[in-house]
């Protein structure tokens, strides 16, 4: 099982997002953890009850042909009824208990939305509905594993049935052999084979309970390995890299967006030929209605999914000819769904930085405002966090950005990273994330467009398309879509 958890925690870091993105974290947690632990329970009990059970199995056998090979015959002549009433049991009783497992995840997933979405639940009073929906899906899961429980609570009788059977048929056949002279059957071998069947259905019945309790093991198994199947991110070990370590001092910005299509779905297209240039150091800022594909540049940008068509390159690199870990290095990011880790607020702002100063972190704390919350918290930088911790959404985000400048990436990307913090603090942030970005390539997400309107370049984006381009104050003279947004936002000035 540790072997397997280890496997499975690879794989979830190897695996595209995509596979997340129709997963529930519910279903995923239940594979690693209730699945695994009942792979492993039941192979273990089930070995060990096989490997002892077949010794036994052997010795007996060879006791009866001892004893009368007749009789022995007799008694191995009820293994074919053996055998079809634990295979149609395992046959029947199979899918229930793969079903018992997919459900149990599913119910999983339930109480994993339920936790996550206390807030809206309380908001909405939605309780009744959440509990009503979680009832559903436990009720089912109880009427599954009742059936499970039943077609496995046959094998028992069944068995029982089988030694009845055999018990009948070693008196008929040790009485006619009896009549027959010369046979050496007496009353007392007849006695000693009925002990030798009990002995003999024991192991027999012990096996056979054996592989109908690991079914839950078989149905788990399906699980764990149907996950670990999944297809991962190609392997890029022969890829040369690019640029040099971390890409920090070689890259010099230039982004092309050379007729990229894209869609999450084959059948949806949401990306329609984009194509862009960005210069060096470029403020590159990217606006749109909800749903016109501006996160999804961001996602094609580091390479998080693989466009349909088309290309992107950096510095006149394809980067498909990148590894995926060089393209994460040379990018920056703060996206609108912040997280923390839990460790101390030092290991969540060097997050796997290497070489950073104490002058380094000082400073991008000072640069992101977070002065005054270090001083706050006991222990300051080295007191423990965890993402369930009483750090609001504002402080969250102030951390993530901390955790961007440490980074000292050549490309930044900005979603919405100004999201969840005052109006005074977003232009505190403002300033630091202007003096980050100089010199590098940056990409802004805003819907906020206050906050862009320095940028060196602005792309509008709408069903996929980029319909207007420009600086601020051009876009503004063309009084055309971008115009319209902007007036929307600005009505009263």
């Amino acid at each position: 099982t540790e072997q397997l958890r280890r496997e499975i925690i690879a794989k979830i870091n190897n695996i595209p997002l995509k596979y997340f993105d129709s997963s529930s974290a519910g279903d995923i947690m239940s594979r690693l953890t209730n699945d695994v632990d009942t792979l492993g329970q039941s192979m273990q009990q089930t070995v060990a009850t096989m490997v002892q059970s077949i010794f036994m199995l052997v010795g007996v056998l060879i006791a009866m042909f001892i004893s009368s090979w007749k009789l022995a015959l007799v008694c191995l002549a009820t293994l074919p009824l053996v055998l079809v009433a634990v295979g149609f049991i395992v046959k029947i009783a199979g899918p229930w208990f793969k079903k018992r497992q997919d459900l149990i995840g599913d119910v999983e997933g339930v109480v994993e939305e339920n936790y996550n979405g206390q807030v809206i639940i309380k908001l909405f009073n939605a309780d009744e509905v959440m509990t009503e929906e979680f009832e559903k899906h436990n009720k089912e899961l109880g009427k599954t594993l009742f059936t499970s429980e039943i077609f496995g609570g046959l094998m028992q009788p069944v068995m029982n049935f089988v030694s009845y059977v055999a018990y009948a048929a070693v008196c008929l056949a040790g009485g006619l052999l009896m009549q027959q002279a010369g046979s050496g059957i007496t009353f007392g071998t007849i006695t000693a084979f009925l002990v030798y069947v009990n002995l003999f259905q024991s192991p027999l019945t012990q096996i056979a309970q054996a592989m109908n309790n690991m079914q839950s093991g078989i149905a788990s198994g399906k699980r764990v390995f149907a996950f670990l199947g999944e297809k991962e991110l190609p392997d890029e070990k022969e890829k040369q890299i690019q640029f040099n370590k971390d890409g920090k001092e070689v890259v010099k910005g230039e982004v092309i967006f050379d007729h990229v299509s894209f869609g999450y779905d084959e059948n949806r297209e949401i990306i329609h030929d984009f194509s862009a240039h960005i210069k060096p150091g470029m403020k590159v800022a990217i606006v749109g209605p909800t749903g016109a594909g501006k996160t999804t540049m961001v996602n094609l940008l580091m390479r998080f999914y693989e466009t349909n068509a088309g290309n992107i390159y950096i510095d006149g690199v394809n980067m498909k000819d990148m590894k995926r870990e060089e393209i994460h290095d040379i990018f920056a990011m703060v996206l609108q769904d912040t997280w923390v880790f839990e460790g101390t607020l030092r290991e969540n702002l060097v997050y796997n930085t290497e070489g950073l100063t104490e002058e380094d972190l000082q400073n991008a704390i000072h640069d992101a405002h977070l002065v005054h919350f270090v001083r706050g918290l006991h222990g300051g930088l080295d007191c423990p966090i965890t993402e369930s911790s009483e750090i609001s959404g504002g402080q969250k985000q102030l951390i993530t950005i901390a955790r961007a400048m440490l980074k000292k990436a050549p490309l930044l990307i900005l979603d919405e990273a100004t999201s969840n913090v005052d109006t005074r603090t977003e232009e505190k942030i403002q300033e630091a994330m202007d003096r980050l970005s100089k010199g590098k390539t940056s990409f802004v997400i805003a819907h906020r467009l206050s906050t862009i309107r320095n940028s060196d370049l602005i792309l509008v984006m709408k069903d996929g398309n980029i319909i207007e381009q420009g600086t601020h104050d051009e876009l503004m003279a063309m009084n055309g879509f971008y115009t319209s947004l902007y007036n929307s936002q600005f009505a009263l000035e």
